[in-house]
């Protein structure tokens, strides 16, 4: 892939507890005095897919270079993707269900 653009999503205990139990927290990262990130990673194409079609979020070139103000609720189906396929490859499949509605 090229250089990807990374999308946070901020794990709390809970669904660190959740990632465990399934042998997934390998997938995230300590990143703050024990606060962990997974990291999903998108192509450009994907990136400019989604801020288009959440007009309020930005790719953030300053400081995290990456996309950041997502709605919660897309990170949260985000996080559900990644539990659903034990993967963080799941933008691709997100933006077919969001476009389909």
């Amino acid at each position: 892939m090229a250089q990807g653009c990374p999308i946070n999503i901020w794990i709390n205990e809970e669904r660190y507890n959740e990632l465990q139990e399934l042998g997934l927290a390998n997938m995230t990262e300590d990143v703050l005095a024990g606060m962990r990130v997974l990291k999903l990673q998108c192509t450009e194409k994907q990136k400019d897919e989604l801020l288009k079609f959440y007009p309020a979020a930005k790719f953030d070139t300053a400081t995290t270079q990456s996309i950041e103000l997502l709605p919660p609720e897309t990170k949260e189906k985000m996080f559900q993707l990644v539990v659903k396929n034990k993967s963080l490859k799941v933008v691709r499949e997100f933006l077919k269900g969001a476009k389909e509605g």
